[in-house]
């Protein structure tokens, strides 16, 4: 359950009864669902560009774009984005040709 909140605030609090921590699992539980829905809508939604749904992927699968244009990945990553596989290696291609914004 990622919910990005500190686990003790799960604990039953003064004056609670014993559903009411288990209500407020429920729903974080719900919410993440709900969130993880919408990511998988936004990185198929033709309103982004095809960077921005390779980035959404990549955010959550935890894993980076490969480097290599024959790496099996691709094939998932493009079907899971609905992108063509030459979008997603042109997607490869544009981040080895486009250096990486400095952090100041």
């Amino acid at each position: 359950m990622e919910t990005g909140k500190p686990i003790d605030s799960l604990a039953p609090r003064p004056g609670e009864s014993v559903a009411d921590p288990r209500a407020r699992i429920a729903q974080r539980q719900a919410e993440a669902v709900e969130r993880r829905q919408r990511e998988r809508a936004e990185q198929t939604s033709d309103a982004n560009l095809p960077g921005a749904r390779i980035r959404i992927w990549e955010q959550l699968h935890q894993i980076s774009l490969p480097r290599s244009p024959t790496h099996k990945v691709l094939r998932v990553i493009a079907a899971d984005t609905a992108l063509s596989l030459e979008d997603v290696r042109a997607e490869q291609r544009l981040r080895t040709t486009v250096p990486p914004k400095s952090v100041p």
